[in-house]
Formats: structure tokens, C-alpha cells, sequence
């Protein structure tokens, strides 16, 4: 299948799934129902071409397995059925078009009150972020079975808020927006998280998530009304998210080997995106109390402006760092703060404060505390502990470029 059928598909899935959703009302047959429309389109769009409108391609495709699929329920399906025919186009031609973003409207409802916020995540990450469970579960640092059961309870918790969908699609209140708005964010962060550093597989990143995530966030700032409250921590995740990106065409070598920040050339960076990132945290610095997406926006401003690593001024970096754990003591931000300590302070302090939060929930079995505990002992001068966390970190880790750079540091070392 060619990358422009794959990248087309990746984009348009969400969106589909929402018209489905609110048309249909059923989100598990919506979704297996997509998920059939998009089997069928990998194996014609290659051939005949990508449609015109590939969006109304997969929503009639998916709408005519889902009358297929009620046919096959018999009685008990006939009035959903006659319901899903009459919204149906008569003529090949007359596909439906999406009146407005539906991705927008989707991710809305998956992080409808209704549900617990730890529900919101992980039903956005699959339906609206594309991740299979066994990436939600290592991006929420939970056992698989866990995220599964709770997107299964979330899709049933959504089922008699479907069967009123103009209450569910609604617009939200301001009220309301303010309650869903940090779980929006929380799913968006991960969601980059996954596109920008991929948790399993052969590749380090999937750009296709990290472009999805940046959209939606982009749309998501673009829908708010001038003056919400919550504009400012949109615009900090959204230049997060630019801040980071924009030294993707680095972090990589010629021969796909990892680069690690301090040894990427920086020329490489994307200086429109950083330019638009440092744009937007300044202005939301100006306007009052950052919150924590700013802050984080803020310390990777601070490493995309330096000239080169000798010149990061881990000093400001430190007192950013303390200030986000202090009112958002998120365990890898925590462990983040450990590298701009050892730096500012030396690796001894670094890991003396690493030895107490290494035993957080959150981070048991994590590769990045034992990759975080090598770079120090390899500041420390202690090779041959550097040695074994680092190969600790290796086995940790899904990712085989990360697997791979970290053998590779243990192994020049050893």
C-alpha cells in the first residue's frame, strides 16, 4: 500500500468514525464497521486511485457493512436498519460530506462526563488516536487488560448518551468545556508522545500521530471562544508539541542510528516551528500563571534556543523544572528533573534524589529511570555501573531504536 493511501486513511479515520457515531449511534459497530471500510479501501485506493472524497468513500462503505451486519440480527435489528437505509445516498455519486470536523466532535465525546477521566484517555487514544491497546497501555504505564477493560466500559457508559445524540454532539457549555478540556489534552500529550519517541516497534517515530496530534490541537485552540481560561494551557501544549517536533529531522542518523540531544546537528532543526512554539509560550507566559504544558513548552524552548549544548542554560531550565513538579509532581517530569539537577548540581545529587523516586508506581519496570540513572552514573565517572544501567535500560525498552542506542552506549563504555 502506498504511503499517500496510508497517510489518507490515517487522517480521515477519526473523522469517519465521528459521522458514523453520531449517525449510528452504536460505537462498537461504528468502529468495526470502519475498520472494514478501511480493509476495503487499502486494497482498491491502491488500484483505482484515492476518491475525490475519501471521507464519504469510508462513511458509505462503513454505513452499508453496518446495514449488512443488522440484516444478519433479524427482527430485533429491523428498525435500526430501515433508520440506517433511509440515511443512506441513492446514487454512487451522492456521497456524504461532513458538515464540520468530525475528529473535533469525536474526541469531544470521548472525553464526555459521563466518563472517568482515566476512560476519557484511553477510549480517545483508540478511536481518535488510532493506538492499539497494547500502545495505550505502556503510553498510561498500565497492565493491557487494564486499558481494555476500560475502553469496553467506556463504550458501554457511552450507549444511552448515543441514543440522545443531539444532547451528546451538542456544543458544549463553557462549563462543560472546562471539564473536558484537560482530559482533551491529557489524550493529545500522549498521543504526540507515541508519534514522537514509539513505544514497540522497528521505527522511532510515526509521524502520521504527531501530525494528527498537532491538528487537533491547532483545532481544538482554533474552536475555543476569545478569552477562555483555558486557551493558555491549548496554546502551551500546542507549542510543546512545535518545540519538540521541530528537532525530529535530527534525532536521527544516516544509517537510522538514535541521536541524542546534545549530540544532534542543530541546523537540522525546523526553525518555523520553533519560531511559532517560542511565539506562543511567550505570549502565554505574558498573560498570567503558566500551567504545566506551558511550563514543559517553556524548558524546550530554552534547549531549541541554544546554539549548541554547551550553551543550555540548565540553570533556568532547573528552577522551570522545580516550579512545574511543585504544582504537578508527574512522575516523569520528576525524573526529567533529575538530568537539568545532575547538570546544574552535579550526578551525585542527581542520583541520590533518583534512588527515592525510582520506587514511584509510576515508574516501576520504566527504561527511562534506568536510562536516566546511566547518564548519571556516566557523569559520576562509575563506567561500569553506567554499563549495566544502561543495559538494564535495553531491556526495558520495546522500541528497537532505542534498544539499539542504548546497547550501543553500554558497548562503548564497556
Amino acid at each position: 500500500m502506498s504511503t499517500t493511501v496510508v497517510e489518507v486513511l490515517r487522517e480521515v479515520a477519526p473523522s469517519v468514525l465521528g459521522v458514523l457515531v453520531r449517525r449510528h449511534r452504536d460505537f462498537d459497530a461504528c468502529e468495526d464497521a470502519l475498520q472494514e471500510a478501511l480493509l476495503a479501501a487499502s486494497t482498491s485506493w491502491p488500484v483505482e486511485g484515492v476518491p475525490a472524497n475519501p471521507t464519504g468513500w469510508l462513511v458509505t462503505a462503513a454505513s452499508r457493512r453496518l446495514v449488512e451486519a443488522w440484516r444478519r440480527d433479524s427482527a430485533r435489528r429491523r428498525r435500526e436498519e430501515d433508520d440506517a437505509r433511509r440515511e443512506l445516498p441513492t446514487v454512487a455519486g451522492a456521497e456524504p460530506t461532513p458538515e464540520a470536523d468530525d475528529t473535533l466532535a469525536l474526541l469531544l465525546l470521548c472525553c464526555h462526563p459521563a466518563l472517568r477521566p482515566p476512560s476519557q484517555v484511553a477510549l480517545t487514544l483508540r478511536a481518535v488516536g488510532g493506538l492499539t491497546t497494547a500502545e495505550i497501555a505502556h503510553g498510561l504505564l498500565l497492565p493491557e487488560p487494564t486499558v481494555a477493560q476500560r475502553i469496553s466500559r467506556a463504550k458501554a457508559r457511552l450507549a444511552d448518551g448515543l441514543a440522545r445524540p443531539q444532547e451528546v454532539f451538542a456544543a458544549p457549555s463553557a462549563a462543560q468545556r472546562r471539564e473536558r478540556v484537560p482530559a482533551v489534552l491529557a489524550v493529545l500529550s500522549l498521543v504526540f508522545t507515541e508519534g514522537h519517541t514509539a513505544s514497540t516497534g522497528e521505527q522511532l517515530h510515526r509521524p502520521d500521530l504527531t501530525a494528527e496530534a498537532i491538528r487537533l490541537t491547532r483545532a481544538l485552540l482554533a474552536a475555543l471562544p476569545a478569552g477562555a481560561g483555558e486557551a493558555g494551557e491549548v496554546a502551551g501544549l500546542l507549542a510543546l508539541m512545535l518545540l519538540t517536533d521541530a528537532r525530529r529531522p535530527a534525532r536521527l542518523s544516516g544509517d537510522g542510528a538514535l541521536v541524542p540531544l546534545a549530540e544532534q546537528d542543530r541546523t537540522r532543526w525546523d526553525a518555523a516551528r520553533i519560531a511559532e512554539g517560542t511565539a506562543l509560550v511567550t505570549a502565554v507566559l505574558s498573560d498570567g500563571v503558566p500551567g504545566p504544558y506551558a511550563v514543559q513548552a517553556a524548558i524546550a524552548a530554552l534547549h531549541d534556543e541554544a546554539g549548541d549544548a554547551a550553551d543550555t542554560d540548565w540553570a533556568q531550565i532547573l528552577a522551570l523544572y522545580d516550579t512545574l513538579v511543585g504544582f504537578w509532581p508527574d512522575a516523569m517530569a520528576r525524573l526529567g528533573r533529575l538530568v537539568a539537577l545532575g547538570e546544574v548540581r552535579g550526578p551525585e545529587a542527581a542520583l541520590a534524589e533518583l534512588a527515592a523516586l525510582a520506587g514511584d508506581p509510576g515508574l516501576r519496570g520504566h527504561h527511562r529511570v534506568a536510562a536516566v540513572r546511566a547518564h548519571l552514573e556516566q557523569a559520576a565517572g562509575r563506567r561500569a555501573a553506567a554499563v549495566d544501567a544502561y543495559r538494564e535500560a535495553a531491556r526495558l525498552t520495546r522500541s528497537a531504536p532505542e534498544r539499539a542506542y542504548l546497547l550501543d552506549r553500554a558497548s562503548r563504555l564497556g
